[in-house]
């Protein structure tokens, strides 16, 4: 009897500590915003607000990241490996050099009729992770934006924000 409680114990406590693990704090959110906004500059496609509406027309169209039904890992690999015969860049520096990213190498791509650009910059691990942290903890499966989440994304009631009704 002793033993089975003390098994319920540690199981318990590990998967508290698992799921603590998978919660990202407020300033990894906001890290992963910033990166999302600017080294990233994800909006160019997918719009400040990820709902597709970019802001450089000169940009591909990205889908809308608040309807996306691709997970963290999903979206992890996604921003590290880009999308096969899309315009979605690939953010691993070394994502096409060694088959890390969907079995292929830079020779593999030349197959596919659109080629994958160039991403503005690359990305470390860490900080593709925080792009994904920030995506499902703000964005994925959270519904259209509203006032309330422009207000909360810019910090202030700004002139973006004045689109949507409080």
């Amino acid at each position: 009897m002793k033993q089975s409680l003390w098994l319920t114990l540690i199981s318990s406590a590990v998967v508290a500590v698992a799921a603590t693990a998978q919660t990202p704090d407020a300033s990894d959110i906001a890290e992963g915003l910033r990166l999302y906004r600017q080294k990233a500059s994800c909006q160019s496609c997918h719009g400040w607000a990820a709902d597709g509406r970019k802001s450089d027309n000169q940009m591909p169209d990205g889908p809308n990241l608040r309807e996306t039904k691709l997970g963290r890992a999903g979206l992890v690999m996604t921003i590290k490996c880009g999308r096969l015969n899309s315009s979605m860049p690939a953010f691993d520096k070394f994502a096409y050099s060694d088959g890390r990213c969907y079995g292929k190498t830079q020779a593999d791509l030349k197959a596919y009729p659109t080629r994958m650009p160039d991403p503005p910059s690359t990305l470390q691990p860490r900080e593709i992770e925080l792009i994904a942290d920030f995506l499902i903890g703000k964005v994925v499966g959270k519904g259209p934006m509203d006032h309330a989440r422009c207000v909360e994304y810019w910090g202030a009631d700004v002139e973006a924000c004045r689109e949507f009704p409080k």
